[in-house]
């Protein structure tokens, strides 16, 4: 029998969403902070020779620089105040969730509810504060060790550039939280959003463009075109798979009446890491040639420059260790954020157990035997999403500006936000059966 909820999600329509006014103005708001996003992407860093510094980027875009400028929307090309974009703000919150599973103050906090999200969110500003001042600090030293990039080197510009990106960085980490509050919700993730769909329109122009002059055949780009559809098919169903675990509550007596014991289920994701173990390993293996671009590529040993050429982009040894290091972050993120342990003994607390397994030890034991199973089909999945772009460019010299990481954000954020939309839209019509049923209740009352 399906539930008030999903009765309530399959009669929406378009005339609950045009009476949904609360929801329009939280979609008005999302569009308009986005908006001031964007623009901040095109505001550039004063001190700076723009031409000098374009072709100075042109050289390190394949490296570690071409990932942060698909995160941050074109801001690092361009150099824009929002350049180190919200991933300050990740990385902290990254620290902080790793921490939280070491330091026992910190996983005391987490188990303190509400009060104790607030005092770990403080921390993940201030943790935000110092990685942005110390990457901020480094940008201007790296910008002033180029060769004419900056207009008037010295301890001035260093400041000045610290504070504008960090407040950058700031005023991005206080929108993403307006836009979870006053919006739509996952504020965070839909600023990455923005900044990663902003670049598709250029990337399918030049594809297209390299189609009309004979570059690229009509027939690999529609065979380009049929796999990407096929692989956002597979990332839809992955995100959206479940392994349930039945949990049944006992029979209880209230008073002289005995209430049947309820049941429920302990849903599992497939894919409980998310996009993280397919950032890290790319900012890892991309950090060898960004170093190398910056370096002196006469004066490395052969050595180094061996290792970096094995490294580059199509290269047998780059696919393999990316797909090991997506294996292994997706099994250590995956212990990170889910205790089997607290899970067990928080269904012991409440009275529920797993039909057949005893409550406690022996139920964090089969939890973490079935979620250790369902991750290693999560690991293979992005693995494959994210190995399957670099074959395609290796192999077909395709301009894909579109890896698997980013691909698996937009997919990603897009499911949520429909679902925030939906969960919006039943509130809307809860809120009007709730009113109906207190008209009928006042007309019978007189």
């Amino acid at each position: 029998m399906a539930s008030a909820a999903e009765q309530l999600a399959s009669n929406l329509n378009f005339s609950t969403f045009a009476k949904a006014e609360d929801l329009k103005k939280r979609l008005w708001f999302t569009l308009a902070a986005l908006l001031v996003y964007r623009l901040g992407t095109h505001i550039p860093l004063p001190g700076l020779h723009p031409e000098a510094y374009a072709q100075a980027f042109r050289g390190q875009a394949g490296g570690i620089l071409g990932l942060f400028n698909m995160f941050s929307g074109g801001a690092v090309q361009r150099m824009a105040i929002f350049a180190l974009g919200i991933m300050p703000y990740i990385s902290a919150s990254i620290i902080v969730q790793l921490m939280t599973s070491v330091v026992p103050a910190l996983e005391n906090l987490k188990k303190e509810g509400e009060q104790g999200r607030k005092v770990i969110n403080q921390y993940t500003r201030y943790g935000t504060v110092l990685l942005g001042a110390l990457q901020a600090y480094g940008i201007a030293v790296g910008l002033e060790s180029g060769n004419g990039l900056v207009v008037d080197p010295g301890w001035f510009f260093r400041i000045s550039t610290v504070i504008t990106l960090l407040g950058g960085t700031m005023f991005l980490m206080w929108l993403g939280e307006q836009i979870t509050s006053r919006g739509i919700g996952n504020g965070i993730s839909l600023i990455i959003f923005a900044g990663i769909a902003a670049g598709l329109p250029q990337a399918v122009g030049g594809t297209l463009e390299l189609g009309r002059t004979g570059a690229l055949s009509t027939t690999l780009i529609l065979a380009v075109i049929v796999i990407a559809i096929g692989v956002i098919g597979v990332i839809v169903f992955v995100e959206r798979a479940q392994r349930r675990l039945l949990i049944q509550y006992p029979k209880r007596q209230v008073g002289n009446r005995m209430f049947q014991g309820d049941t429920s289920h302990l849903p599992l994701k497939l894919n409980t890491s998310g996009v993280i173990p397919a950032i890290f390993a790319s900012s890892l293996l991309l950090l060898p040639a960004t170093l190398a671009g910056f370096a002196n590529t006469a004066a490395m040993p052969s050595w180094a420059t061996a290792i970096v050429a094995a490294l580059g982009h199509g290269q047998p040894l780059y696919m393999l260790l990316y797909a090991g290091l997506i294996a292994f972050f997706a099994f250590f993120y995956t212990a990170i954020v889910f205790n089997p342990k607290d899970t067990a003994d928080n269904l012991k607390k409440h009275g529920g157990f797993i039909p057949g397994i005893r409550p406690g030890e022996r139920t964090a034991e089969y939890i973490d035997y079935v979620l250790t199973r369902i991750t290693v089909i999560g690991a293979i999945y992005l693995v494959f999403v994210c190995i399957l772009p670099e074959i395609l460019v290796s192999q077909t010299g395709i301009p894909l500006s579109l890896g698997g990481t980013s691909l698996l954000i937009v997919v990603s954020v897009t499911l949520d936000t429909v679902a925030q939309i939906q969960g919006h839209l039943i509130a809307q019509q809860y809120e009007g059966l709730i009113k109906k049923s207190k008209l009928r209740g006042g007309k019978r009352g007189r």
